[in-house]
Formats: structure tokens, sequence, C-alpha cells
């Protein structure tokens, strides 16, 4: 048995209302909600690298950075270089943009975890990718990408 189903129709000033006010916000009320949810500090970059969202646990992490008029490839860099862990954003075959998670204060994360044991693992190894890899029980290319999501380039 079907429901019958309720339809409310609102005056049509009423959802141009609604309307504008999500398009105040790039992300939306609820998807900011969630992001102040996280724990990790979190920074959002658009496709051009300009920084398009920031939560509270991220101004907590790098204020001084945050706050400046560095570019976003620079404050990218920042970001990388204290910890962060890289995340493109995807929509279908469409890259967004990017976000980078940063470990809160006081707090240990997954990824905060992940990027520690990678670090000395391969110090560890001496470099040794494979090396590397069999002893954290991942393939070569589960490696590369979580290095390269964690901003840590290979001195050759």
């Amino acid at each position: 048995q079907a429901r019958p189903q309720r339809h409310t129709l609102k005056p049509r000033s009423a959802r141009r209302r609604n309307r504008v006010q999500m398009t105040d916000n790039p992300l939306g009320s609820l998807l900011s909600a969630v992001l102040e949810a996280l724990g990790e500090g979190v920074v959002v970059f658009d496709q051009d690298g300009r920084v398009a969202y920031v939560n509270e646990s991220a101004r907590a992490v790098v204020p001084g950075s945050l706050d400046s008029a560095a570019s976003g490839t620079e404050l990218l860099g920042t970001l990388l270089e204290r910890g962060g862990r890289r995340v493109p954003l995807r929509l279908g075959q469409y890259i967004l943009g990017e976000a980078v998670f940063l470990e809160a204060p006081g707090e240990s994360t997954l990824a905060g975890r992940e990027r520690r044991a990678i670090l000395q693992t391969l110090q560890y190894t001496g470099g040794r990718l494979a090396d590397a890899a069999r002893h954290l029980g991942i393939s070569r290319t589960t490696l590369w990408r979580r290095l390269k999501e964690y901003g840590v380039r290979r001195n050759r």
C-alpha cells in the first residue's frame, strides 16, 4: 500500500528566499555544521587554489597563517608542512577543489597516526618504498597515494 504523499506548497517568494539563503554560504549551512563537528581542522580550497572554507579547529591549529594575506598555494604548503592531509574533492569525473585535514591540538586522529606510522617506517627502511609498504601491510600504490596526500616528498 502506498501512502498518500503530502505536498506543502510554499509561496514563490518563500522558495526564493530559501534558495538565496543556501547560496549565501557556498557550502550550505548543513555542510558547514558537518565540517565544524569533525574534530579535525578542515581547510577547503576551490579549483583556483583560493580558500573557500576554514573551520574553527583549523583556525586553532594555524591561526596566523589563515589570517595573513598569503596566497592559497603558500597556505597549502604551510598546512602540509604542519602535517595536513590533502584530499581532492571530486564529483564524478570533476575535481571541484581540495581539502586539507589538520590534526587538532591534543587529539590524535587516525590520519595523524597513519602519517606518523608511514614516516617512521620509511625512516626504519631507509626510504625504501617496497620494504616500507611490506612492513605496513599495504601496496606500494597505496603508499604512494598516502605520501602524496600527506605532502611527503621523496628525496632521490
